[in-house]
């Protein structure tokens, strides 16, 4: 029995890993750092980075589709403290990636990733004035991320708002005035012009009715003379 118990392991291996060249399996028996018979790595990957010219080491984890990251990749520093939690799609970063410290978050940045696969494509971007407004371009495809969006920096230790930045397609963005300035010289006219149209409340009845009643009547001012 005991043999049979692990004849079917070993099957369950072979079928599940029959893509695989090279493997390795966890403890629950999980497939990782699979590289397939034409040598590119497929599945969950952890990934360890040694230390190098006095910068530490860290570990990654995530996904490849034929040697191309792909979905969310994070990366831990030898502690186990988050480093980085970054998104891909054909292989370059692509929508939100966040950085950390050991303080807290430092920085979040946007990114587009460009199809390799197209020489050219035609992409839905969002107006970053009006996030429900979209405009279709057309974009050389050169297989690599462009800054898209809006990046934030922080400081760790508190979580403050530091900075930020907007890019659209790689370029800083720099939005529109929503109100045009007035022409020098003209500010003095257009604002007496507005007084000038701007139209009297009636008076009320009560006024009226005074005013016409002592239209006609003289009033003798005492101007301080003393005369007989």
């Amino acid at each position: 029995m005991r043999y049979l118990f692990v004849f079917m392991c070993l099957m369950l291996s072979y079928y599940g890993n029959g893509q695989c060249k090279t493997y390795r399996l966890t403890a629950k028996g999980d497939t990782l750092n699979c590289i397939d018979i034409q040598g590119l790595k497929q599945g969950k990957w952890k990934l360890q980075v040694a230390p190098l010219r006095g910068e530490p080491g860290y570990e990654e984890e995530g996904a490849f589709v034929n040697d191309k990251r792909e979905g969310t990749w994070r990366r831990f520093n030898p502690m186990g403290d988050v480093l980085a939690v970054e998104n891909y799609r054909w292989g370059y970063k692509n929508g939100l990636c966040r950085y950390f410290t050991i303080a807290g978050l430092e920085r979040e940045e946007s990114w587009l990733a460009m199809n390799p696969s197209k020489l050219y494509d035609t992409i839905d971007v969002q107006d970053l004035k009006n996030p429900d407004k979209y405009e279709q371009v057309i974009v050389k495809m050169e297989g690599h991320s462009l800054r898209h969006g809006t990046w934030k920096f922080y400081y760790p230790l508190t979580g403050q708002l530091l900075r930020t930045e907007r890019y659209l397609l790689d370029q800083p963005y720099v939005p529109e005035p929503e109100d045009k300035p007035l022409k020098p010289g003209n500010n003095t006219d257009t604002l007496t012009s507005k007084k000038a149209v701007t139209p009297e409340k009636p008076k009320p009845k009560e006024v009226l009715d005074f005013e016409k009643k002592n239209a006609r009547k003289k009033i003798k001012v005492r101007d301080g003379r003393v005369g007989g």
